[in-house]
């Protein structure tokens, strides 16, 4: 059971009871909250200078100096250009289908527009973009591949 009020918070003035011992180390908080409020030290915000009891990387007050922050950023991988994935794409298949032929390398579906592009040996087993690594094909063969032995299992029908 706390006595009776001894002294008084550091930082808000609430009449608070601590011991003697704690009294002796300095300053005394009501509560863990005051005791926080104490040791943040206040950081200019670096677009409109408001001070802000900034976390860790906080360097902003808001989300609006945040965007006025990072305008004129340009953001580009380190020493060349970005890769368009879209083009790099396009172009590969217009190579296939000129080499190939425009229809499905499996099933001889005729749809060029339909045809995607698939990798014999995947990229991330090691495979390659060369053109002998890489099969232009329809999405059903394509899926065939893929998910073969999960699709027959998935649309096995009883008669």
């Amino acid at each position: 059971m706390p006595g009776r009020p001894n002294c008084v918070c550091s930082v808000c003035g609430v009449a608070i009871y601590r011991s003697p011992k704690a009294q002796a180390t300095g300053n005394v908080y009501c509560s863990h909250e005051c005791r926080v409020k104490t040791q943040r030290k206040p950081v200019p915000c670096v677009v409109c200078g408001q001070e802000i009891l900034a976390s860790k990387h906080a360097k902003t007050c808001s989300r609006a100096c945040a965007n006025i922050n990072r305008t004129g950023i340009k953001y580009k991988a380190k020493d060349r250009p970005l890769k368009d994935k879209v083009k790099w794409a396009r172009g590969l298949k217009k190579r296939l289908v000129t080499q190939r032929g425009t229809v499905c390398e499996r099933c001889l579906y005729p749809n060029t527009k339909i045809l995607v592009i698939h990798h014999k040996v995947r990229r991330c087993d090691g495979g390659s973009d060369d053109l002998d690594n890489l099969e232009l094909i329809c999405p059903n063969c394509h899926a065939e591949i893929h998910f073969g032995e999960k699709l027959e299992t998935l649309y096995t029908f009883s008669e």
